[in-house]
């Protein structure tokens, strides 16, 4: 089966940057499910996996506008100290979770007061070029639940 609109689709990936240095990967755990064509991927990635099947190998690069965006310099707000979650003592360059009306959001902490936190609102991978080794598991159609919930259940998808 090819990927398509409403197919559930378990890949791994290995994440590298410009230089060819790997960010992260999921190779040697759980792969990564998807409900194909419901904005739940990178728009790069979703791309390149349209019409590949269970088996299929291949890299691809993304430029920022397919990935994360073009970093946007304005990106800086102040947060309380409060609403940040990922650790106890916060320092420039740190990455931390808030809680926003669209749902968790992850930023960079830029400079730490006493109850006031400066942070790059900006995801960690703005304005980088990517690349990313895929490897198709499996594919398979998609219940009605899942598209009903626009998103894919169990392993490397959502669990409820």
């Amino acid at each position: 089966m090819k990927i398509a609109d409403k197919t559930v689709v378990q890949f791994h990936y290995t994440l590298k940057d410009e230089a060819g240095k790997e960010i992260e990967s999921s190779v040697g755990g759980d792969p990564l499910a998807y409900l194909h064509g419901f904005n739940n991927m990178l728009v790069g990635v979703e791309k390149a996996l349209t019409d590949k099947a269970a088996g299929d190998k291949f890299s691809v690069t993304l430029q920022p506008e397919e990935a994360y965006g073009e970093r946007q310099e304005d990106a800086i707000q102040r947060v309380p100290v409060k609403h940040l979650q990922g650790a106890e003592k916060w320092q420039p360059g740190m990455t931390a979770l808030v809680h926003t009306e669209q749902g968790e959001r992850q930023v960079t902490v830029v400079k730490v007061g006493k109850f006031m936190v400066t942070v790059d609102i900006n995801p960690p991978l703005a304005g980088k070029v990517l690349t990313f080794d895929l490897e198709v598991l499996d594919v398979r159609e998609a219940t009605a639940e899942e598209v009903e919930h626009g998103h894919a259940h169990g392993v490397g998808g959502h669990q409820h």
